[in-house]
C-alpha cells in the first residue's frame, strides 16, 4: 500500500513537471508543478453533466478505469517497496487490467454520441492493437533473460549475471516507447492540443466532467508513474530500500522523487524538442518497439 500512496502522490507532481518544463523550454512562465493537482480538487467538488445519448457505460466507465489503473499500480515495485499484488505470472493480469482500462475509455467515447470522441477512441483502439504485442514480447524476453516470472523481479535486471549495456539501453528503450504510446504523449499525441481532428486522449474525454474527469485525470497520471516507475526501476535501480527502518524508507522515497524528477524533466525537454508525427508515419514507431522486443529474444536464445 505504501508503494500505491508514493505513486499517486508523486503522480501529479511528475504530470505538473512535464508541463512546467515544456512552458520553460519555450520561454514561458506556465504553470506551477502541482496545478494538475489543484485541476483534479476543483473538478472533484463539480457536478456531472451527461450526454443526452449516453448510457450506463458512461456512469461506470470512469470509475472502472481508476480501479483498474490503481489495481495495476500494486504490483509495481516502487522505491524498494514490495508489491501488494505479487505473484507468478502477475504481468499477464497487469497487461489485461491496462487493456480493461483502455476498452472502458474506448466504449465510453462511443457511448457519449461525440463523433470527435469516436475519432480518438477508434485511434486509441489501433494503437492498442499495435503496441500490445510489443509489449507481450518484452515481458516474454525479460522471462527468458531473468528466469523470474513476477513484476517485482523481472525489471531486477542489474543484479543479473549475464546483464549489459546492450541489454540495458534495449530494453530500456522500448520501455521508453511504450511509456509514451501508452500515455498518449509526444510523439504519437500531443496531451495539450485542442485540435479535435488530432487528438487521441484528450478527444476521449472531452465529454467527461465534474468527477468523471478528474478519476479519468488521475487515472492518466497514476498509468504515466506506474510506467515510469518500471523505467526508472531498470535504467537506476539504486537507492532502493530492502529494510522498514523509518531512515531507509525516507531515503528511498526521496531518492524515487528525485529519480522520477529527472525524468519528467526529460520527458518535458523530449516534447519540446520535437512535432507530434503525423499519423500514417506512427506504425514505423511501433514497428520498432515490437522488432526490438523480438531482438532481445533473439540474442538471448542464440548468445
Amino acid at each position: 500500500m505504501a508503494a500505491l500512496l508514493l505513486i499517486v502522490i508523486t503522480s501529479f507532481f511528475t504530470a505538473g513537471l512535464i508541463v512546467r518544463t515544456k512552458s520553460l523550454a519555450s520561454g514561458r512562465k506556465g504553470p506551477g508543478v502541482f496545478q494538475p493537482w489543484k485541476n483534479v480538487l476543483v473538478l472533484l467538488r463539480k457536478g456531472i453533466v451527461y450526454s443526452e445519448t449516453s448510457g450506463i457505460i458512461s456512469r461506470i466507465a470512469p470509475v472502472i478505469v481508476f480501479a483498474s489503473i490503481a489495481i495495476a499500480s500494486l504490483m509495481i515495485p516502487v522505491a524498494g517497496f514490495k508489491p501488494l499484488l505479487s505473484f507468478n505470472g502477475d504481468f499477464i493480469l497487469f497487461a489485461y487490467l491496462m487493456a480493461l482500462a483502455r476498452f472502458m475509455m474506448i466504449i465510453a467515447s462511443f457511448d457519449s454520441g461525440s463523433s470527435f470522441e469516436g475519432m480518438g477512441a477508434s485511434r486509441e483502439a489501433l494503437y492498442g492493437m499495435l503496441i500490445e504485442p510489443a509489449l507481450f514480447v518484452i515481458i516474454a524476453g525479460l522471462v527468458i533473460f531473468t528466469g523470474q516470472f513476477s513484476l517485482s523481479t523481472l525489471f531486477d535486471l542489474p543484479g543479473e549475471e549475464n546483464y549489459n549495456l546492450v541489454y540495458g539501453l534495449i530494453i530500456s528503450y522500448i520501455i521508453g516507447n511504450i511509456t509514451l504510446i501508452e500515455n498518449s504523449r509526444v510523439p504519437v499525441d500531443d496531451p495539450k492540443t485542442h485540435l479535435e481532428l488530432t487528438m487521441i486522449h484528450e478527444g476521449m474525454i472531452l465529454e467527461q466532467s465534474g468527477r468523471n474527469l478528474a478519476l479519468m485525470e488521475l487515472s492518466s497520471a497514476i498509468k504515466m508513474t506506474v510506467l515510469m516507475a518500471l523505467l526508472i526501476n531498470l535504467i537506476v535501480p539504486f537507492g532502493l530500500t530492502t529494510t522498514l527502518s523509518v531512515a531507509a524508507i525516507l531515503i528511498a522515497v526521496i531518492v524515487f522523487t528525485i529519480k522520477g524528477s529527472i525524468l519528467a524533466g526529460i520527458i518535458g525537454l523530449f516534447e519540446s524538442s520535437m512535432a507530434k508525427k503525423r499519423f500514417f508515419q506512427l506504425p514505423s514507431l511501433f514497428a520498432m518497439a515490437f522488432f526490438f522486443s523480438t531482438l532481445i529474444i533473439i540474442i538471448k536464445v542464440f548468445s
